[in-house]
C-alpha cells in the first residue's frame, strides 16, 4: 500500500506542476503588448510603404530631355496612397487587439 500511496502522490505531483507550468505560461505570455497577429499585421503594411515607394521611383529629367513621365498618375497619386495607407494601417496594427472570449 506505501509503494502504492507513493506512485499516486508523484502523479499527482507531476500533473500539479504540468498545470502550474501552463498557467504560468499562459500569464507570461498574456503580459505581452503585441501578439502575433499584430505582427502579421505590421508586416503586410510594411510591405504597403514598400510597394508606394516602389511606385514611386522612375526616371529623371535630363538637361536637353523634358521627361513627360516624371509626373505620371503612378508615381504622383497610386504611390504615395498607398505608402501613406501603409503607414496608418501600421499605426491600426500596432493598437489593435484581439477580443477575448
Amino acid at each position: 500500500m506505501a509503494i502504492n500511496n507513493q506512485v499516486d502522490l508523484k502523479k499527482t505531483s507531476k500533473k500539479v506542476s504540468e498545470a502550474t507550468t501552463t498557467n504560468e505560461e499562459k500569464i507570461k505570455y498574456s503580459n505581452f503588448p503585441l501578439t502575433r497577429i499584430n505582427f502579421i499585421l505590421m508586416a503586410v503594411c510594411g510591405a504597403m510603404i514598400v510597394i508606394g515607394f516602389l511606385l514611386m521611383l522612375g526616371g529623371s529629367n535630363e538637361i536637353e530631355q523634358f521627361n513627360a513621365e516624371m509626373f505620371s498618375t503612378r508615381r504622383i497619386v497610386v504611390g504615395p496612397t498607398i505608402s501613406f495607407l501603409g503607414f496608418l494601417g501600421m499605426a491600426f496594427a500596432i493598437i489593435y487587439k484581439k477580443k477575448e472570449k
